[in-house]
């Protein structure tokens, strides 16, 4: 998928703001590609981007349309329709990271080839792949992985892309789910790709590079996550990860989702995700580990970075409270 960009992200008609999470992350990430809102009556969800109709959109130079919301279902509102049949009448491409696929809806899918327009579905790729071949590339390589699913696989990497931006370094992140798709304007949601063909994928958009270029790899699930186990791994064996971080959210009581489920000690996560990782990279190693304390107070937040530190012997940070200043640096050393 290649996304133009601006975007005017749609917002619909939300109830509250954590439907808007989608377009929270994008316009964070890549405030120049965010250009307004366009948001139907009674919208109680706010991005803080001006307000703007589809007219508007296009005279301020927007190109895609973005339905960047979360519902429980994952579908597309009926009344949702008309307007997005206008924006393609208009001439805006059309982009949705919902389970329902806009093609699928027979009034948008006749608008966009009428029009000539574009649609994406950013959860289901259109891209056909190969299976993995584990065959060494150029470039270097680095891949965020976690104890838990939602513990900062794609906040790491992007913190660790801008710092690397501000260097001057030669530096990609690679999106490998839906939100991280929007922000990097091109991806693959690797959990809904065929199993056979996950690795495969994962090599196609981390290709051979530069000798001194990083792909930063947006990771996804956790090896000990019964329910996505799978996914974490063919991302792990197709990344090719020449260095790796490890994202943990400290206050969790089981996996997310699974209450019957535990969380994995770190020591653990890190030497099996090492195992792994040199199935397809014998030089692979960790250069640093990124823990998310949001949901502790400062001194205990301080308290509990330098214990991992200690324990594991890894810079440790909290990518929001301290950046990753320390992981850059480490990853300098490869």
């Amino acid at each position: 998928m290649n996304l133009q960009h601006p975007y005017l992200m749609f917002l619909g008609d939300v109830q509250d703001q954590l439907a808007a999470k989608t377009c929270d992350g994008i316009v964070h990430w890549r405030p120049e590609w965010s250009l307004g809102q366009f948001r139907l009556p009674n919208c109680k969800a706010d991005v803080k981007l001006d307000d703007m109709t589809l007219t508007e959109g296009l005279e301020k130079g927007a190109k895609t349309l973005l339905i960047g919301i979360v519902n429980q279902g994952g579908f597309l509102p009926e009344h949702w329709t008309a307007s997005i049949v206008e924006a393609l009448q208009r001439g805006y491409d059309v982009a949705s990271g919902l389970h329902a696929k806009l093609g699928d809806i027979p009034e948008i899918a006749m608008a966009a080839e009428k029009y000539g327009r574009r649609l994406f579905d950013v959860r289901h790729p259109s891209a056909t792949f190969e299976p993995g071949t584990g065959v060494k590339r150029a470039g270097k390589r680095c891949l965020a992985v976690g104890t838990d699913c939602s513990v900062g696989k794609m906040y790491t990497p992007l913190a660790m892309e801008k710092e690397m931006i501000a260097r001057d370094m030669k530096v990609s992140f690679r999106a490998t789910g839906q939100t991280g798709i929007f922000i990097a304007g091109t991806g693959v949601s690797v959990d809904a790709v065929v199993s056979d063909f996950i690795s495969g994928a994962v090599e196609q958009i981390c290709p051979a590079n530069d000798p001194d270029h990083w792909d930063l790899i947006e990771g996804q699930g956790s090896l000990f996550h019964p329910s996505y186990a799978g996914v974490t791994l063919g991302l792990t064996h197709g990344a090719q990860p020449d260095a790796l971080v490890l994202c943990h959210e400290p206050t969790r009581t089981h996996m997310r989702g699974l209450p019957n489920q535990k969380l994995p000690d770190l020591q653990t996560c890190l030497e099996l995700n090492l195992a792994v990782a040199r199935l397809t990279n014998v030089d692979a190693k960790f250069i640093g580990v990124a823990i998310n304390t949001a949901n502790l107070e400062s001194n205990k937040a301080e308290t509990y970075l330098a214990e991992v530190e200690q324990l594991l012997g890894l810079p440790t940070v909290d990518p929001v409270r301290t950046g990753v200043v320390r992981l850059v640096d480490n990853l300098l050393n490869i």
